[in-house]
């Protein structure tokens, strides 16, 4: 078995202090919230739910589709007796399946108080533990999607909880005018930002994309390779092509950029091994999602035969389903995406596993502002997150209906919101002249 050996230069370490501080707010989310405001919990607003409704909002066309595909312009909000709304939105996740009234049965009439963290304590034993992509060289619609998708089963109920555990926590941290991200120990100020790319048609389009991010700030670049065609020219294997982009876009960016890759479970073994030798040859930091996340024992091999790190995460579907993944040396770097393991309450347990393990956990920023928020608060939290992915061009994120927008400063870094709760409001004005109706 090849020594795992690579640096941590490319994911710069951050404190942990307030590790333990997180695990407490876990245990107990109102308490800690109370603490950091040296008040008593029963000092806190009321923070019964006393209505459940959803904005349900015309975002304006097929441009948002690219980003989120398909995206809904439902946004979900709970209110209560004292007033205090959180906010979130149904994105792409559970549109026009029943949310609401699942939403209203679970928290109408009950205190945030006892909803977190029980509200997902059991969630996770009722997931499919992953589901993932067959191996495929063929793209659908344009927007990398890869054909043979093979889900697993997962009731609507899972998704709906993490929904509202994200608005449970927005609405706590209203309560005491702290961002999410203080409230379990989070103690960073800002996030070092990488550029992450749509599925590019071509393969000569990302190496100039990747410099054009350089140039305005980013200090790291993640490609999620497309047909791996040139624009003129018979049809070459995917796996061949993209490995040309690895090329191009090292030779873009200079020897010292630091680079990521993720084909979404794009590969078998064999195109996974070719390719993964020329992310070591060309010095990249990461090898997101090779093959499906189904194929644990291809997951081994590849850890086994390359150095470069293996990112794995994204299509796992419960807290539980990472332990094997972990104990049995499929994985370098573990990946999340806050909606399948139970929203931040999931999230953060998720990263504190990886952290047990001496691993570096990488949240999932993508598609809308809210989207972003989420990912953002636990990216701050955690003693082993140290990148923030943002969707290249950073454009792609903003949405009309909130009044802030995530961007890097000079220096490659996004700074951390000072806002309460998720750290994104609601720009009323323009949810209002986009709105269709509200759902209740």
């Amino acid at each position: 078995m090849i020594k795992r050996d690579y640096s941590r230069r490319d994911f710069i370490g951050a404190s942990t202090i307030g590790a333990l501080a997180g695990a407490a707010a876990l245990a107990n989310p109102v308490r800690a919230a109370a603490d950091a405001v040296g008040v008593k919990p029963s000092d806190l607003p009321d923070l019964t739910i006393k209505e459940v409704k959803v904005y349900v909002a015309n975002l304006g066309g097929p441009a948002f589709r690219r980003i989120n595909s398909p995206e809904s312009g439902e946004i979900v909000s709970l209110v209560t007796n004292s007033g205090i709304e959180g906010n979130y939105t149904l994105g792409n996740r559970v549109a026009g399946t029943g949310w609401l009234e699942y939403a209203k049965g679970v928290c109408l009439g009950k205190s945030v108080i006892d909803l977190l963290p029980g509200l997902v304590a059991g969630l996770n034993q009722k997931i499919h533990p992953v589901r993932g992509f067959g191996p495929s060289s063929a793209f659908v619609g344009g927007f990398g999607y890869p054909n043979g998708m093979t889900l697993g089963t997962i009731t609507d109920p899972n998704y709906h909880a993490a929904v509202i555990d994200v608005c449970l926590w927005d609405i706590l941290g209203k309560a005491v005018n702290r961002p999410i991200y203080k409230l379990l120990g989070g103690t960073k100020e800002k996030m070092l930002a990488y550029g992450s790319s749509l599925h590019l048609s071509t393969i000569e389009e990302f190496g100039p994309q990747a410099l054009e991010a350089k140039n305005a700030g980013f200090k790291c670049y993640k490609i999620h390779p497309g047909p791996g065609q040139h624009p003129t020219g018979g049809p070459i294997p995917a796996y061949v092509g993209h490995i040309e982009e690895i090329k191009s876009v090292r030779e873009a960016v200079g020897p010292e950029f630091t680079l990521l890759f993720d084909p979404v479970q794009r590969y078998n073994v064999f195109e996974a091994l070719r390719v993964g030798h020329a992310l070591e040859e060309y010095c990249y930091s990461s090898f997101e999602d090779p093959i499906p996340t189904s194929d644990i024992e291809g997951l081994i091999e590849l850890r086994q035969k390359l150095t470069v790190p293996i990112e794995v995460g994204e299509f796992i579907y419960s807290i539980q389903g990472y332990a094997e993944y972990i104990r049995r040396g499929a994985l370098d770097i573990v990946r999340l995406i806050s909606d399948n393991v139970g929203g931040i309450t999931g999230s953060f347990r998720v990263g504190q596993l990886a952290d047990a393990f001496g691993m570096p956990c990488t949240p999932h920023n993508w598609g809308n502002g809210f989207d972003l928020a989420v990912h953002f608060q636990l990216e701050l939290a955690l003693p082993n997150t140290y990148w923030f992915e943002m969707p290249y061009p950073p454009t792609l994120t903003d949405r009309a209906y909130l009044n802030e927008k995530f961007r890097v400063d000079k220096d490659g870094y996004v700074k951390a919101p000072t806002a309460p709760g998720l750290g994104v409001t609601l720009n009323r004005d323009a949810l209002e002249k986009m709105l269709v109706r509200i759902d209740t």
